[in-house]
């Protein structure tokens, strides 16, 4: 029994396997051009998660996306103030 019963049973699907997950691995850690993982975070977030915005920031941001009305805008203005 020399090597080549090593391919022909079959045990050639091993190295296979362990070449698919270390190129997994080796994505998740750079698969965003990055350093850091996909677990960290995303940079354009940030503000909103540390809670950053105020109340009426995110109010002016509706208002001016158009997605509210003048008197909705004003009506709770005066319920944050």
């Amino acid at each position: 029994m020399g090597p080549e019963y090593f391919w022909m049973s079959g045990m050639w699907i091993f190295p296979v396997i362990m070449l698919v997950v270390m190129l997994g691995v080796i994505y998740l850690i750079f698969g965003r051009g990055t350093f850091r993982g996909p677990w960290c975070g995303n940079d354009q977030n940030q503000g909103i998660v540390n809670g950053s915005e105020s109340a009426m920031d995110i109010l002016k941001k509706r208002y001016a996306k158009g997605e509210i009305t003048k008197e909705e805008f004003e009506q709770i203005k005066r319920d944050i103030l």
